[in-house]
């Protein structure tokens, strides 16, 4: 799934997400899904990996299981996150 800006998801989506934008995951959202993007905002459920280019915010009610990269993270307290995290500068 390419997108050109900005997509959100509050509902199940399953598939690879493309975007030089901001990719948002409601509290509703499921996605199994590896997201590149320039921004990625978790609230809900994410299987896969995230590849953010600037940023990655994981909310409170966020669970992911899968492996970040990016030049920033930013976790709220009451997040789950099982996997590995690489920040690159």
């Amino acid at each position: 799934f390419k997108v050109k800006d900005l997509i959100r998801i509050d509902g199940y989506f399953k598939g690879n997400i493309l975007t030089d934008g901001k990719v948002l995951v409601g509290r509703s959202g499921v996605v199994e899904t590896d997201i590149r993007a320039g921004v990625v905002v978790v609230g809900g459920e994410v299987r896969g990996s995230i590849h953010a280019e600037r940023r990655v915010t994981l909310l409170s009610t966020c669970k992911l299981y899968g492996d970040v990269v990016t030049k920033s993270l930013v976790i709220e307290e009451g997040v789950v996150f099982e996997g590995r995290c690489t920040i690159n500068r």
